[in-house]
């Protein structure tokens, strides 16, 4: 997994753990995003050959999505507008403009999401545990899934350009790391 340059932040946990139904709210948009994300990932030329392995997180993410949509169902969450995430938005605005440079850095922002998601929701998985089970055993199931999802965009980015990749890569964490820590009272879980 990743080494981040900076933890999350002391009170990340305590504020999603307060705000669960509108975290969930969020969740599920994350997912829809992914999935969406995967998808517009293929009109890199770079990305052609890697087609199959983009649809396929694509509808992994869209599984997840629905997922989503089933716990909020179950639990009497209506379904809301999103808010948007000042950590996405932030690394977002650092993609290059060029088709190689803008392709290897979406990636890149991909990795560090879906890394992000896996340390989150391990984090989740621990603290729900006794609490509310059944979203633990969800929080938990995810976990693989989103360690694989990075390590697939991160390995698709390498493949372009293996030293660009881990340049970029050392740009993100620092982005990262000072983006983690802004503070924000958003009910998100990015």
């Amino acid at each position: 997994m990743l080494l981040w340059h900076q933890k999350l932040p002391s009170d990340w946990l305590p504020k999603v753990l307060a705000q669960l139904p509108a975290v969930l709210v969020d969740h599920a948009h994350l997912e829809r995003k992914a999935a969406t994300t995967a998808l517009s990932l293929e009109k890199y030329r770079d990305l052609f050959p890697r087609v199959e392995e983009l649809n396929a997180i694509a509808i992994e993410e869209l599984q997840h999505f629905q997922l989503v949509l089933g716990l909020l169902k179950r639990r009497g969450i209506p379904f809301a507008q999103p808010h948007p995430s000042p950590w996405i938005t932030g690394l977002m605005r650092g993609i290059r403009n060029g088709s190689r440079p803008q392709v290897i850095d979406h990636l890149i922002c991909c990795a560090l999401i879906e890394g992000r998601s896996c340390e989150k929701f391990q984090l989740l998985a621990g603290a729900l545990a006794e609490r509310d089970p059944e979203l633990a055993a969800f929080y938990a199931s995810l976990v693989e899934s989103e360690g694989n999802h990075y390590a697939t965009y991160l390995l698709m980015a390498r493949a372009i350009d293996d030293a660009e990749a881990d340049r970029r890569l050392d740009f993100y964490l620092e982005l990262d790391a000072r983006l983690i820590v802004q503070p924000h009272s958003l009910p998100i879980l990015h």
